[in-house]
């Protein structure tokens, strides 16, 4: 009976306990953390463009995730768990890394998380200008290719950036990998974009007068001498922090062509790909979901030399730029809108998900549907061997 009374107390005890943590909006232990919004930041200073902001404590919980970068050890989350954050270091095996470790631990429950790519970039002075806000379709990983150093090149060739398996810079690559070029929701980045247009961007009197470096009489920078403002166009990822006309027009071409001609070239970063195809990854084995994706990347400094400046100045002496600040603070002034929207709008539109009008996932079809860029589904597969594999079938190439 004793026994019986004892083991009644402690079941009363654990209710008491589950239900104020429940009041208190805390998740006990054996319950799966479930965010609505994910911030994917890639290190300290984006991460803490979200910190210490009055009803939006984004370091209420900490949580240790095992598997994530020795810097950032925690995923740090909201009071009630809606809104979480985890900083993935620099570079795409950092990125690939830790958001693995995050997209298949036992620790979350994702199926319904919005992951929200949200960090700096280089940018594209054709397509904006620093302290903008841009949010992607395609991340295009510009340097999985061959290169040859430049004072070698051939005289017939513009750029020593030539895709795998081509002879030449204009031509599909024959030999895919499968990260190429990531799709994301189209539907879901435009209304992220409508929630970001009722921000107030920053600005800075250095940026302002960096910018009329980029007036000319042709008009071709436009729009990197105007104010910030938020631009939809799309993202290249590279390891190699690139700076000059010929290796920022070169990526631009790459974009272009990965992307049968759809892609429109603006952003500059080190992360996205790697953050996408771990994320294609685990919605294959239906842990996440890839039409909840948003990348936007704000701008920090030009991609490419005003005219009459050396490459080496403008990657050297970005900090003349004035970029770097403003990107920062762009990132909360437009990132919260897109974070609160979402929030605002659960119950009516976004737990159910955005249904996506476009195609959405990687080159291989892995998701579902035919990609609209590439050479087919069959041909990318055939091009990354994977036919060979199976049919234990070698082909000679030419």
């Amino acid at each position: 009976m004793q026994l019986i009374q004892m083991l009644a107390s402690s079941l009363m005890l654990a209710g008491t306990i589950c239900a104020e943590a429940s009041a208190r909006g805390l998740t006990p232990r054996d319950e799966k953390i479930a965010p609505k919004v994910f911030i994917v930041s890639m290190f300290e200073p984006e991460a803490q463009a979200w910190w210490n902001i009055h009803d939006f404590n984004l370091l209420a919980h900490n949580v240790t995730v095992p598997g994530l970068s020795s810097l950032y050890p925690n995923v740090h989350c909201t009071k009630d768990y809606e809104v979480c954050q985890l900083i993935t270091g620099e570079g795409e095996i950092n990125a690939a890394t830790t958001v693995a470790s995050v997209a298949f631990s036992s620790i979350f429950d994702l199926t319904k998380t919005y992951f929200f790519v949200a960090g700096i970039a280089g940018v594209n002075p054709k397509r904006t200008t620093t302290g903008s806000a841009t949010f992607a379709r395609y991340a295009v990983q510009v340097a999985l290719q061959y290169e040859i150093d430049i004072r070698e090149l051939p005289k017939n060739y513009s750029t020593g950036y030539i895709p795998l398996g081509a002879d030449a810079a204009n031509k599909y690559p024959t030999l895919i990998y499968g990260t190429e070029v990531f799709e994301v929701n189209e539907e879901l980045r435009d209304i992220a974009v409508d929630f970001a247009r009722q921000a107030k961007l920053a600005d800075s009197d250095t940026a302002k007068e960096y910018r009329k470096h980029f007036e000319t009489s042709g008009g071709e920078y436009k729009a990197a001498t105007g104010a910030p403002g938020i631009t939809k166009c799309d993202v290249a990822t590279s390891d190699v922090y690139y700076s000059g006309q010929l290796l920022a027009g070169a990526f631009e071409n790459t974009t272009k062509v990965l992307t049968n001609g759809t892609g429109d070239y603006c952003s500059s970063a080190q992360e996205d790909n790697a953050t996408l195809e771990v994320l294609l990854r685990s919605s294959a084995h239906k842990l996440t979901d890839f039409s909840r994706i948003i990348i936007m990347r704000t701008a920090s400094d030009f991609d490419r030399q005003y005219p009459g400046a050396s490459a080496s100045y403008n990657l050297f002496h970005a900090s003349d730029q004035g970029g770097f600040e403003i990107a920062l603070k762009n990132i909360y002034q437009a990132g919260i809108q897109v974070v609160q929207g979402i929030l605002d709008g659960w119950d009516r539109q976004f737990e159910a998900g955005v249904k996506a009008r476009n195609y959405v996932g990687d080159i291989f079809g892995t998701l579902g549907g035919q990609p609209d860029f590439g050479p087919g589904r069959n041909a990318a597969l055939e091009g990354s061997g994977a036919f060979k594999k199976r049919s234990f079938h070698m082909k000679r190439h030419a």
